[in-house]
This record gives structure tokens, sequence and C-alpha cells, in this order.
């Protein structure tokens, strides 16, 4: 059952208690995550056999699967499955290799020619999550605008399942992304494990992946820690869906289910103008999650998550740009006004046939979202990502001729003799 806010009678302190999640006042995960890291900067390869142990209840004497084992796995599934990761991989590959563009050199003034090229970071670590379940979806998500922004090492890291190993899914999207190592290694050790390096787990220069309050704290403490860098802090999923009373409840229900069987702190919100609607989709609810296999997680999500009653969607817009979900769906028949007035969300789906399933595994777009409000300021993955932009510059004898006076007076201005020099040595010799 969702708990109903109405829109206009929400306080200050409403607000910042709607909008906060995951939040670790106690710094509990703060602190399990340091001691975990500390434990695999110092006993690398040890610590790591030793919390797969705690954590996953596996020993495993092998951290890495070989590509011939890698191979075994991705041939024992069905084609049906290879076929539908076939089909995702193909238009993940399709929408973002619309990505890679070379950008045009500019004259600034005559003579002076500034341009940036795209350089592929050389080491990325990839984290697949594979606790309460296992998310093949996110490797490609991950693996392919690695592949197209040409990264030369990309080190894979998932936790082991039961039986040490992955499952055929994991490994068919190795396969088509022609990964030839994964590493059997999850949680904060994962990440802990690529920042610092270990004997089996290579040291990576950038760190990508979702995972649970865990994963996210350790993301964040590597850059400090590490200096490695980050995708963005993505933890537990959200969803919030703006509706009208063009909106099927029905659908409203399947996509707040969908986000909330995620995992018990996934969060699924509701902004909708018209409380017949809110309450159809509280009986919808109560309906379909009776035959969800994993019901009592969504269940957990459900109970933690709510609904706002709004009289106009302009407040829902409103809410849902202070709020910056992950994922925002729109449920009304005329949502293209509305576009333009959206400011925070991770991605988009419009339209009542436009479930954020699609995103999830197979439209092309990524699914590796900002999430806990940090799409106010982050984007989700692109190619971009796997990529350093570098500039460069070229000035002619006429461009210093142009430029150099007025970086001569700047850098006097300032106090930065040896810079000015560098300037009118240049032009005393070249008789400027």
């Amino acid at each position: 059952m969702l708990t109903t806010y109405p829109y206009q009678a929400l306080t200050a302190s409403d607000f910042e208690r709607l909008l906060a999640r995951n939040t670790d006042p106690s710094n509990a995960i703060q602190q399990s995550v340091i001691a975990i890291m500390d434990e695999v900067k110092a006993n690398g390869d040890t610590a790591l056999r030793d919390y797969t142990e705690k954590f996953d209840g596996v020993r495993l004497e092998n951290l890495t699967l070989t590509a011939d084992e890698i191979g075994a796995l991705a041939s024992s599934i069905g084609r049906d499955q290879q076929r539908a990761l076939e089909i995702a991989f193909a238009n993940i590959h399709r929408f973002h290799e619309t990505q890679l563009r070379k950008e045009r050199s500019v004259e600034t003034m005559p003579g002076v020619k500034c341009w940036r090229e795209p350089r592929p970071i050389e080491k990325v670590g990839l984290y697949i999550p594979g606790g309460s379940a296992v998310l093949p979806s996110t490797l490609l998500m991950l693996g392919v605008p690695a592949r197209i922004a040409g990264c030369k090492e990309i080190v894979v890291c998932s936790p082991p399942q039961a039986n040490g190993s992955i499952n055929g899914y994991v490994a068919y999207c190795l396969h088509l992304l022609q990964i030839n190592t994964v590493y059997l290694v999850g949680g904060a050790q994962a990440v802990a494990a690529m920042a610092y390096g270990t004997a089996s787990v290579p040291r990576v220069d950038k760190i990508f992946g979702p995972g649970n309050q865990y994963v996210t704290k350790a993301k964040s403490l590597v850059q400090s820690l590490s200096h490695v860098s980050i995708d963005m802090p993505a933890g537990p999923s959200e969803v919030l869906i703006i509706a009208d009373g063009t909106a099927n409840p029905q659908y409203i229900a399947a996509d707040l289910l969908a986000q909330a069987e995620h995992g018990a702190d996934s969060q699924a919100v509701l902004v909708c103008t018209d409380q017949r609607i809110i309450d159809e989709v509280q009986l919808a609810l109560d309906t379909q999650i009776i035959a969800l296999p994993r019901k009592d997680v969504a269940a957990k999500a459900i109970a933690k998550s709510y609904a706002i009653q709004c009289n106009t969607l302009d407040e829902a817009i409103a809410f849902s740009n202070r709020y910056a979900p992950e994922h925002l769906i729109i449920q009304t028949d005329d949502w293209e006004p509305l576009l333009r007035k959206i400011s925070n969300a991770g991605s988009v789906f419009v339209g009542h046939l436009t479930p954020e399933s699609v995103g999830d595994y197979a439209s092309g777009t990524n699914h590796t979202l900002p999430t806990s409000g940090f799409a106010r300021s982050y984007s989700g993955v692109s190619v971009d990502s796997f990529l350093k932009k570098i500039t460069f510059q070229h000035i002619t004898p006429e461009g210093l001729r142009n430029i150099g006076p007025t970086v001569e007076i700047l850098a006097e201005l300032e106090g930065l003799q040896a810079h000015k020099n560098a300037v009118s040595v240049r032009m005393d010799r070249e008789r400027l």
C-alpha cells in the first residue's frame, strides 16, 4: 500500500523526508566499507577469498574464469535467450555508436587554432551486480560503450553464484563483447580490488556499474582514497511516475512493481493529478504483486514508497524535478508539452506504451543512471563516459602577433612575469 500525500499540504520538512533516500545517518555503511577496502588493500586476494566466502557463501581458490570456461557457459543457454541478448546488444550498439563524433577545430582568432580529440580511458572496471538478481543486461550497457570508445583493457567483476561460477547469460554477454576473463568478486571488495589491484584483479583507471549501498559507498570513497574515478553514484534503483486521468492504473502498478522487485531498498513513487487513478493503482498493486516470484522483496520496497496527489501536471513536474529520479515515466495522453519542463532525470519514458523495462534491456539507451538525486548533476553512462577529451592548440606567427600582447597584459596584471616572458621571448625572437 502506497501512503498518499497531498502536494499542497507538504511542508519543507515533508519535502526533505520524501526526497531523501538511502541515507546512512550513523555512518555504519561507510565504516564497514572502509574496513573492507583497507583489508583488500593490505591482503589482496586473500581478503577477496575471505569476503567471498563470508558474503557469497563460496570458497574460491581461483578468482577468475578463463575464455574456455566462459565459452562453455555461454553455449549452455537456449537459442531464444541468445537471440534476445543479441537483439539487445545490437540495439544498444546502434544507439551508442552515434555518440562517437569528431569535433571540428576552431580558429578563435587569425592564426590561433584550437580543437579537441577523444582518447579512450585505457583500463576500465565494470561491476556487474549478482546478488539477489543477476543482471547480464548491465554487462551489455557498460561493455558496449566501452568497446565503442576503444578502451584497451576491460576488467569485469561479478560475484559468484552458489556453484562458484557465473550464469550462462552473463557468459554469453562476455562472448558478444569479446571479453575473455571475468573476476569472481562482488560487493565493496570488488570495487576495492579494481581500485588498488591485487595479484588476480588488475587495477583500473575508472570504475563503472550500479550496486547496493555498500558498492555505491565504496565507489564514492575510491575517488579520494585511490585516485580512481567513477562513472557516477549509482545505488539502489528508483522510478517516479507522473500520471493524470488518462493513465492506465494497471500499467502504473506494473511499472511500480518492476522497480520494486529490484530490491527492498528500491523506491517507486507515483505523482498523479487524479485521486481515482491513485486508488485504482492501489488495488492493482495488491492484485499484481501476488503473482510475482520476488513478491516479498517488492512488498518491502512498496511499503517504503508513496504517492503524491497533485492538482496539476505542473505541480507533478515541479515535484519530479526536486526528486530528480533515476527513471521518470510520463503516463499522459498529451506528454510532449511536458518534456521541455523536465530538468532533472536520468532517463525518461513517455507515453502509455513505454515501460521502463524497455530501457532496462533492449531499446538502446543506457540503464546505468544516477540515483538518489544525483540526476541533478550527473548524466547516465554513454560512450563519453569511457573517453577523455584532450584539447590541442597551434599558434602561427600571425597568431602569436595577434594574441601575444593580450597574454602579456593578462600575465602582468596577475604578477606572473615568467608567463609573460614565455610570450615575449618568442615575439622578440620572431620580430613580431
